[in-house]
């Protein structure tokens, strides 16, 4: 069981990661943007972040480089669940701090194969 956090300013979305990790055992916060994730972020311990790139108030890749700035997130995963697949944008993100990447849309068993494989709960 893992502490997850989902961020997406689609509240699909966040519906969709939640439906398909709680029934898994993981707890799943949310948070609409990159500011509300940094912040809910700060307030418990997280064994991965997904996030969206395109965000208002402050997108997936500046909230990624504000996160790996911090001490509770040294080591954490942080993953992209995006509708970008440019190459260029997904080596920004990588230099971000960013541990890896889906492409929107995604199917429930990727989701489940990308956590089970960076959490170790």
């Amino acid at each position: 069981m893992a502490n997850v956090l989902t961020v997406d300013d689609s509240p699909s979305i966040r519906q969709m990661i939640k439906l398909v990790l709680a029934p898994e055992g993981h707890n799943v916060a949310e948070a609409a943007d990159g500011a509300a994730g940094l912040a809910v972020g700060k307030t418990q311990k997280f064994d991965l972040v997904i996030t969206d790139l395109n965000m208002p108030v402050m997108n997936g890749m500046e909230m990624i480089r504000a996160m790996r700035a911090l001490p509770a997130f040294v080591g954490v995963p942080i993953v992209f669940l995006t509708t970008e697949s440019d190459d260029s944008v997904k080596q920004e993100a990588k230099a971000a701090g960013a541990t890896g990447w889906i492409t929107k849309p995604f199917k429930p068993e990727q989701l489940l194969a990308v956590v089970a494989k960076l959490v170790r709960a």
